[in-house]
């Protein structure tokens, strides 16, 4: 990742999923909690706001070159309205990436996540971007790496978890 990059974190949380060495010059947080936003020591601008209530985003035309959404598109009432202004507010060429694991929380989740296998998860995910204006569509998993020794799940379960991310371009 080039360090001048302007990056939305969307639906962000106290970790924005980035490996450390990794620092964009603008790292916004988007998420619902002030304080959990608050512990993100990565983030360089923090913005409170519900995109369930309010699906268009509080940004302007394309600001951004890259938005990710890390492990919560399970959560959005309305995906496509979302990715729609997530599009707009991308810069030619931007690209959104859309992560999630086989970890999400039943009751908050929408319909019809909770029904769909992962890889039909994947094709879900893949379909809103189409349907929203983004090309160069991909998707990939990755599965069956180790758990790392330190990690408190180690002795229940060996392996890490699936990790399946989906992307495209404005």
């Amino acid at each position: 990742m080039r360090e001048d990059l302007a990056v939305l974190d969307l639906m962000a949380s106290h970790d924005s999923h980035l490996p450390a060495r990794l620092q964009p010059a603008r790292l916004i947080g988007l998420g619902m909690n002030e304080k959990e936003l608050a512990h993100n020591p990565v983030l360089t601008e923090r913005c409170v706001h519900d995109l369930n209530a309010h699906p268009v985003l509080p940004f302007p035309t394309a600001q951004f070159d890259l938005v990710l959404c890390a492990l919560s598109i399970e959560y959005l009432a309305r995906p496509e309205a979302v990715l729609t202004d997530v599009r707009r507010i991308l810069k030619p060429g931007g690209t959104c990436l859309i992560t999630f694991s086989e970890r999400w929380f039943p009751p908050k989740a929408i319909l019809p996540w909770p029904t769909l296998s992962p890889f039909t998860r994947m094709a879900w995910a893949l379909r809103h971007l189409q349907r929203t204006g983004f090309h160069n569509l991909h998707a990939e998993s990755l599965r069956g790496l180790p758990r790392p020794a330190d990690d408190r799940y180690y002795r229940q379960i060996k392996s890490a978890d699936p990790l399946y991310a989906v992307w495209g371009t404005h």
